[in-house]
């Protein structure tokens, strides 16, 4: 009774959220938007799945924060964004009366027993002491206890009601460790990547006893079953390794996997086992006999997650691309699908109108989307490339991306034009000419090639710098390439004769991103050694300096009056500053990881920054 009246108030009061004062659109890419941000592109990339004891509800961990469905109608019904860096791992109680959730800032919220962002009501908890970034979360049986696993190198046990620490555990490495308690509450269980399953006593922090895993297994992750009688263990060789955890026997092997096991789930009665794995199949088998009872096939790609309903009746899945299937697991067909969650996005650009914004992600797919709705138009993808560094073309009728290759996509139809493939390693930057005719590119192979922008057809080469060539621009006159390189050195090339006319030295680490402002007359340029320098395009003196990021320094761009620059960093912040006296204006936080990429509105209204978190922000710009 107590769980049915939790879970309705839970479903009411998450509901009610939405008319919160930052939260006011039904829309949810409207939701809990850090201050001067108008809208977010993309839900983040999804860590872990869990339901709610009464299957209600679906909380998937992402990059932005928690999002909670409604597994009736579909439907988000909250975004929890409490945690500073991307969240983890989550896990409710036992009962259903508190939610937890552990994040990459080290930090541990317990939401309950009544899940509200009024923090003043107590009923929410920040658990301190962890350094690092947290991977594991477990309750134990009555709901008391949690432990929590970091890659600090440490396991700890806290007090769920007070939030106090009871005790820290010592690992022998900052490896992942996979926890979970045994039924009656007394021992907890450690599984290592370290390929051991320690028992501790739960009460007392005494270690009790270590179990070797099996030797050929290199542990990829862990399941228990409900009762915490047997671990089921993924292995990179696709192999399941079922041991018996009051003895540490080997009591099963499942084979039928032909990659890497990503993730484990054991059904509420403990009879049958989900696993995920990189050979983009999931399989259900049952523990006693070690056969299949079911296989699903109808990922495009590498599943990653897998969770049980509590009522076994159905799994939930999730893959690279972010997309979240819901399945029978009797009959194998697919129930639902949730979309808009994504991968680390690694690059975004506007169209030369600022009706369009792409952005691309780590797995290769490209979106694009209306700028003033935020509606998605069209997906670009197929080739399974990192869609690094995206350029329109100056007419906005090409869109080009570059990794493995150097792809060209019609941004009308969504069609694959053409790819480049002269250059020997990875791409890692790409321009256009302002006229369009010229496309730049840099890669790992230390190299520069010219293209004809409608040909395909290479130029030339230019050979000069000795590491990765991470960032190419064109002077708005088109007369000259800049190129910023490992080296620490950014290098001016004459774009008709490939000389290189001029080498500026004074980064102390690598150069990251280069711009050139829009009258020509400057370049700036970030990288490893945190700071913005200033160069006069004509001397190739230093102009000045902007320091105040705290990391090395991702992405630049200028506003179109060249009035502001805009710097992304590593520690997931945005630097707005007065390009003219290099005074910092403004810094924009809302992002969790580090800001691969930024792009301004052809007005100057619109910031737009891509992030490894997995979404993309529009900063209005005043």
């Amino acid at each position: 009774m107590k769980k049915t009246l939790f879970s309705n108030f839970l479903m009411m009061l998450v509901a009610s959220t939405l008319y919160l004062p930052n939260t006011l659109a039904e829309d949810p890419t409207q939701w809990n938007l850090p201050e001067g941000a108008k809208a977010r592109l993309g839900k983040g990339v999804i860590r872990e799945m869990q339901y709610s004891p009464d299957g209600k509800l679906l909380a998937v961990a992402s990059g932005i924060g928690v999002w909670l469905y409604d597994i009736t109608t579909h439907q988000e019904v909250a975004l929890l964004t409490e945690h500073t860096s991307g969240v983890e791992y989550i896990t409710f109680s036992p009962d259903g009366r508190t939610f937890a959730s552990g994040s990459a800032d080290g930090t541990i919220i317990l939401n309950g027993p009544i899940v509200q962002l009024d923090k003043s009501t107590g009923a929410q908890k920040t658990l301190v002491g962890h350094t690092r970034w947290i991977s594991n979360l477990a309750f134990s049986p009555d709901g008391k206890t949690l432990a929590s696993d970091s890659r600090d190198g440490t396991i700890r046990l806290w007090d769920v009601i007070t939030g106090e620490q009871k005790y820290t555990l010592t690992k022998n490495s900052d490896d992942a460790t996979m926890l979970a308690f045994t039924s009656d509450g007394r021992t907890m269980v450690s599984v290592s990547w370290e390929n051991k399953i320690s028992l501790w006593d739960s009460s007392t922090g005494e270690h009790k006893k270590t179990f070797a895993l099996h030797p050929e297994c290199s542990t990829t992750g862990a399941a228990f079953t409900p009762d915490a009688e047997t671990v089921a263990i993924g292995s990179e060789n696709g192999t399941i390794y079922l041991h018996n955890l009051n003895t540490g026997e080997l009591k099963l092997t499942l084979t039928g996997h032909k990659e890497y096991v990503e993730n484990l789930a054991f059904s509420p009665d403990g009879k049958t086992l989900a696993s995920c794995s990189h050979d983009s199949t999931i399989r259900l088998w049952d523990i006693h006999t070690g056969e299949h009872r079911l296989i699903f096939t109808g990922h495009p790609e590498d599943a990653l997650g897998v969770a049980f309903s509590p009522d076994g009746k159905t799994l939930a899945s999730s893959i690279d691309d972010g997309t979240i299937r819901l399945w029978d697991t009797d009959t194998g067909n697919e129930k639902h699908t949730f979309t808009g969650h994504s991968e680390y996005v690694y690059s975004v650009a506007f169209n030369h109108k600022g009706d369009i914004i792409a952005s691309g992600s780590v797995t290769g797919i490209i979106n694009l989307w209306n700028a003033d709705t935020t509606q998605h138009i069209k997906t670009l993808s197929g080739f399974g490339d990192i869609a690094n560094n995206l350029v329109f073309s100056p007419d906005g009728r090409t869109l080009v991306s570059g990794h493995d290759g150097i792809r060209l996509w019609d941004v009308h139809t969504g069609e694959h034009k053409m790819q480049l493939t002269e250059h020997i390693d990875a791409i890692a930057s790409v321009a256009f000419s302002p006229d369009g005719k010229t496309l730049a590119s840099g890669s790992w192979d230390n190299t520069i090639r010219l293209w004809d922008a409608h040909t395909g057809k290479h130029k030339k080469t230019l050979i000069g710098h000795t590491k990765t060539v991470n960032s190419v621009a064109f002077n708005p006159d088109g007369k000259t390439l800049a190129s910023g390189s490992d080296d620490a050195t950014i290098r001016l090339w004459d774009v008709d004769t490939g000389k290189n006319e001029m080498t500026l030295v004074g980064h102390t680490e690598w150069v990251e991103s280069i711009a050139f402002s829009p009258n020509g007359k400057t370049i700036a340029s970030g990288g490893g050694d945190d700071i913005i320098f200033f160069w006069d395009i004509d001397t190739g003196k230093t102009k000045m300096t902007l320091t105040g990021h705290t990391d090395w320094v991702y992405t630049l761009a200028f506003s179109p009056n060249g009035k502001t620059i805009a710097s992304g960093c590593i520690d997931a912040t945005i630097h707005l500053w007065d390009a003219q006296t290099s005074k910092q204006k403004k810094t924009l936080t809302g992002h969790t990881s580090r800001v691969k990429s930024l792009t301004f509105s052809p007005d100057g209204k619109i910031l737009v920054s891509g992030s490894e978190d997995g979404s993309v922000l529009l900063w209005e710009i005043n």
